[in-house]
């Protein structure tokens, strides 16, 4: 499987956003742990997951879509990417 096989699945989506937090963070993260509740991510790094998302994933969030519940767990980010991809991981 190729790297972007990989990131255009929903389990792929999940699984890079993951390794950018761990990289980040230096920690695991579960899919629908609220990354803001633990205090180890803050809006400021906030910012930094858009650019990330936005960079990786080919997408633009803006308007509705920029508010933190949209980046709260990986599974909401994975949802994101999948719904501003027009509903298909791979669109």
């Amino acid at each position: 499987m190729t790297d972007s096989t990989i990131a255009s699945s929903v389990a792929g989506i999940e699984r890079r956003i993951g390794e950018f937090l761990e990289a980040k963070t230096r920690r695991t993260w579960e899919p629908e742990v609220d990354l803001f509740a633990s205090g180890v991510v803050s809006s400021l790094f906030a910012m930094e997951l858009v650019v990330f998302v936005e960079g990786t994933f080919g997408v633009v969030v803006e308007g509705a879509d920029l508010t933190l519940d949209n980046f709260r767990t990986l599974r909401s980010m994975s949802s994101l990417v999948t719904r501003l991809r027009g509903g298909e991981a791979g669109a």
